[in-house]
């Protein structure tokens, strides 16, 4: 009986770690409120993040031109900011877009099954919805919006 006795223990320390998990997760992940939210904006994530990729260095000149012209510096610091400045900026978008196509797929699957439900989970990636881009057309079927700026604070 003293032999079970640790065994039984630690699998009573397993599953307790296992539901305490499980209860953080369904925790964190609660609904609100809506139904095809969820897959409308997976699907908009999946067809617009190559496009946010290809622009990248677009939205990244875009942005260091502004900063340029918003920063109060000396010429030389604004001339030694341009190039690091343009390369970071770019590798910034385009991860960043990457990030939004994978948030695609990883919504994809919950959207599916919560089209026939009144409830939609939150964005997982929401500087897609609050920042600036280069097109922002809005339908009730489909939000045509890229060339996103994921370095500019949203609003």
């Amino acid at each position: 009986m003293n032999s079970l006795s640790p065994v039984l223990r630690r699998l009573a320390a397993r599953l307790a770690l296992v539901g305490a998990v499980f209860a953080l997760v369904f925790m964190v992940s609660s609904p609100v409120t809506a139904s095809p939210e969820t897959l409308k904006r997976s699907v908009e994530n999946l067809t617009l993040w190559p496009l946010d990729l290809a622009l990248s260095p677009v939205v990244a000149g875009k942005t260091v031109v502004q900063n340029l012209q918003d920063i109060d510096d000396s010429t030389a610091v604004r001339i030694a900011y341009t190039v690091p400045g343009f390369v970071w900026v770019t590798f910034v978008q385009a991860g960043t877009a990457v990030l939004r196509g994978v948030t695609g797929v990883l919504e994809f699957l919950p959207g599916l099954g919560l089209v026939f439900f009144e409830t939609d989970l939150d964005p997982i990636f929401d500087a897609a919805d609050e920042n600036e881009a280069l097109v922002d057309f809005e339908t009730p079927v489909y939000h045509l919006k890229f060339g996103i700026s994921y370095t500019s604070a949203g609003y």
